[in-house]
């Protein structure tokens, strides 16, 4: 692997356990943290905005990871793309159309991609191979083509980390404007 890659696989690592970290903290002080909050408040206002970009570098990345730098994608993340890119859309006409109501459509397709992440991952970290769907084109759900943070970070792990985060800015944006007003 090349010091490129490396260095890509590393900022998004990091990146990826910096979302990890803000998304627990979100959600701590979401149903445990005071009513007012500055961070929350800022989450909720820029909701639009900061899911655009996550969807848009969740979007990027993997095609960066298979068209440039030749990781072909398993079956599992062929999947958990189709949902990742729609959203990609959606945001991108909610932002456009300031349209907060579009919690109500990417929540099912985040939903989605995130249980098939949370099935990939299980697989991958604590599972056995043969639990994946992988077909006979030789392409492994299993195969660990990414892996630093002493193997915490993975390419599965970076889909699982976009997921949630995504589905973190939804829960902000729909129950703290409530909990606000």
């Amino acid at each position: 692997m090349s010091d490129s890659v490396h260095y890509l696989n590393v900022f998004l690592g990091a990146g990826a356990i910096i979302l990890q970290i803000l998304s627990v903290l979100a959600l701590l002080l979401l149903f445990f943290g005071p009513k007012k909050n500055k961070f929350l408040d800022y989450v909720n206002k820029h909701f639009l905005v900061l899911s655009f970009l996550i969807s848009l570098f969740a979007s990027i990345f993997p095609l960066v990871y298979s068209e440039i730098i030749n990781f072909l994608p398993c079956t599992l993340c062929w999947w958990q793309r189709v949902f990742m890119f729609s959203t990609l859309f959606l945001f991108g006409t909610a932002l456009w159309d300031r349209d907060r109501k579009v919690i109500r459509y990417v929540v099912s397709l985040l939903s989605a991609g995130f249980l098939i992440s949370v099935y990939q991952n299980f697989f991958y970290y604590f599972g056995e191979s043969s639990g994946l769907p992988c077909d006979a084109s030789g392409i492994s759900c299993y195969q660990r083509l990414v892996s630093e943070f002493g193997g915490y970070i993975s390419i599965p792990m970076l889909a699982l980390t976009a997921f949630f985060t995504l589905l973190t800015l939804l829960a902000v944006a729909h129950f703290y404007s409530r909990r606000e007003g």
